[in-house]
């Protein structure tokens, strides 16, 4: 137990049943992070925020909060306090109202009340709708009250259970931006429960990749994203071509890949001869070119042009059942290739990353 962290998770299980949610999990929390919890529907995310919140408690291993173990704490106890995905504001309160709930349930004076309550609403910029009710709110309004309780309280660790689920694109957008905003203004520690990729690139100081009740990976998002360690993370975590690759030959600082019936050789380390491998490939990464360029790494057909607006993502097929997509930013200047056209495709070694699993 490290002074130094906010949460700590030592080899924590919990199962439902036949079901097992978490699965020995160890995950330390620095003080001040924000941590997003990312991964598929039922891959223990959730369930781990609860039990770090005590609406669960562990079969086995130990939940450890500013270094006090918190045993079967409940709670209203626990210096934690979470914002649901339905937000859970009470109907029949105003906005001031509902902010100073936490704080007239633990008895603090009125004048504390007031004051916490002006500095929440200024917090959050909801200053002049104080006297509304939740059902004349917009849903960004209301998931901003949600956050004002939460934190009037100043709890060590604020829990987030997919709280932008509910909103539109646009405003979920502007929402993950003002959650960063203020989480770095009030300076306390975040664990935040997504399956949104972009949330998670977007807002966290690190991210936990959870598959099958385990912590896959652990890192900051450039890590996850430019370096997965296994093949789900690549996947998961933004597009990624992944293709299927045996390493032809090693040494000390290189392996040569064979990929698609062409040979490349990738900057990395640790590979031995004849290991079948994965090569990451994000569709950014690639360039397209004329079937002419003979320095480029493939060749193949395009099959199918998706426009997106700032790009076009083209799908090619190469050698034997492998295919690839491509993302061209429009406007650039650059060609625009049609379907059925053949085509030569270029990559940076450089930014390639294999894994192994």
């Amino acid at each position: 137990m490290t002074a130094s962290y906010d949460v700590e998770l030592i080899a924590v299980t919990k199962s439902f049943g036949e079901v097992v949610a978490v699965d020995r999990v160890d995950l330390a929390v620095e003080r001040g992070t924000f941590l997003t919890l990312l991964g598929p529907s039922g891959c223990g995310k959730t369930t781990t925020l609860r039990l770090i919140g005590g609406f669960e408690h562990p079969d086995s291993g130990e939940i450890v909060i500013r270094g006090q173990p918190m045993g079967r704490t409940p709670p209203y106890r626990r210096p934690t306090s979470m914002v649901f995905q339905n937000y859970a504001l009470f109907p029949h309160l105003t906005v001031a109202e509902n902010i100073a709930y936490g704080l007239r349930e633990r008895r603090v004076d009125r004048t504390t009340i007031q004051r916490r309550v002006r500095e929440m609403l200024e917090l959050v910029a909801l200053q002049g709708l104080e006297n509304r009710y939740p059902r004349q709110l917009s849903g960004g309004q209301q998931q901003r009250v949600a956050l004002a309780r939460s934190l009037v309280i100043e709890p060590a660790v604020l829990l987030l259970d997919e709280p932008l689920g509910a909103l539109d694109l646009k405003l979920r957008r502007q929402m993950q931006l003002e959650l960063k905003r203020l989480q770095t203004q009030v300076g306390i520690t975040f664990i935040y429960v997504t399956h949104d990729q972009e949330e998670a690139l977007t807002m966290s100081d690190r991210v936990a990749v959870m598959n099958h009740g385990r912590i896959e990976q652990l890192g900051t998002p450039e890590e996850l994203y430019e370096r997965p360690r296994t093949r789900f993370v690549a996947e998961f975590l933004g597009a990624a071509n992944v293709l299927p690759a045996v390493v032809r030959a090693a040494d000390a600082t290189s392996a040569c890949l064979e990929i698609a019936g062409r040979r490349l050789t990738v900057p990395v380390r640790g590979l031995t001869a004849g290991l079948p491998v994965a090569l990451v490939v994000r569709p950014h990464w690639l360039t397209l070119r004329s079937a002419e360029d003979e320095s480029a790494e493939w060749q193949g057909t395009i099959v199918e042009r998706v426009y997106k607006g700032s790009t076009i993502t083209y799908r090619v097929q190469m050698h034997g059942e492998v295919s690839i997509l491509v993302d061209v930013p429009t406007g650039s200047g650059l060609r625009v290739f049609s379907v059925g056209e053949t085509v030569a495709i270029g990559v940076d070694p450089s930014r390639l990353h294999v894994v192994t699993e």
